[in-house]
């Protein structure tokens, strides 16, 4: 087979935005359309309001919608990409992804940042502060979620995986370093490069071995060739998940399919 230099198989998501559907069956249909397609990942956000399009547009909530995710795939692993570590206490958290961790027999992967959109703070009420304080906060959450899933009784069903985004150089990576199984980032293969060296040093100073972290990118594109293109870039790159958008109403995923087969192209 075929790895990244860090040994993972390419996998490909796709991130169902909740954000245009009229009802929710809308979104149940893609999650299962998704998996039938092959989809490694089938991720949400966690936002309040649509992202685009109308800003007061239809839109539903994250973590609900992961628990009714979890009984309707058996296959796919499902999560967040991201969930706004502002918007839920950090225990709290922990005991929501433990729950939906035993639904889903085992496919939670625990995405998480520390949250930018100033309208979802502003409308629900939440304290925007800060981008360095919000980063802060991730920080201090992160240990405290990781002690609450060893508390937990009946415990996780395995080791949930941490998916981190973002790329801030002196604190979101070293988070990373110290924390995830994941690292997420939209970015240019250029700019990724040069953070990837970046988080190899936080690595170093934290003792964590870098090719333990898995490699993740956004990938935008209606065009099946261009996300072809797009995809053998990333993953000359050492980006070894790749995640695909998808929107309501209609939540086409012809891209999406494209890049499931050449995803078993890549790998075998």
């Amino acid at each position: 087979m075929t790895f990244t230099a860090r040994d993972f198989p390419v996998r490909i998501g796709v991130q169902l935005q909740p954000q245009h559907a009229p009802q929710y069956s809308r979104i149940r249909d893609a999650v299962r359309r998704a998996e039938d397609l092959g989809v490694d990942i089938a991720f949400n956000w966690d936002h309040f309001y649509p992202l685009y399009g109308d800003p007061d547009g239809e839109h539903f909530e994250c973590w609900t919608m992961l628990g009714a995710w979890a009984e309707q795939t058996t296959r796919v692993e499902i999560g967040a990409l991201v969930t706004c570590n502002s918007y839920r206490n950090p225990e709290l958290l922990a005991d929501m992804a433990r729950t939906v961790d035993h639904i889903s027999d085992g496919r939670l992967i625990l995405g998480i940042g520390s949250g930018w959109f100033q309208k979802d703070y502003d409308e629900y009420g939440y304290e925007f502060g800060t981008a360095g304080g919000r980063l802060d906060d991730l920080g201090a959450a992160l240990p405290r979620i990781s002690d609450r899933l060893g508390k937990l009784n009946p415990a996780p069903t395995r080791d949930i995986p941490v998916l981190i985004g973002g790329g801030g150089e002196k604190k979101t990576l070293r988070h990373v370093a110290e924390y995830a199984n994941i690292w997420h980032y939209f970015v240019d293969v250029p700019t990724y490069e040069r953070k990837s060296e970046i988080l190899d040093r936080h690595c170093a100073d934290v003792g964590r071995d870098p090719s333990a972290i898995e490699h993740s990118a956004g990938l935008n594109s209606t065009d099946p060739d261009d996300a072809l293109k797009k995809a053998d870039e990333l993953v000359a790159a050492g980006i070894s998940l790749i995640t695909i958008g998808a929107g309501g109403p209609d939540y086409d995923l012809t891209v999406l399919e494209a890049l499931c087969k050449w995803r078993d192209s890549h790998n075998s």
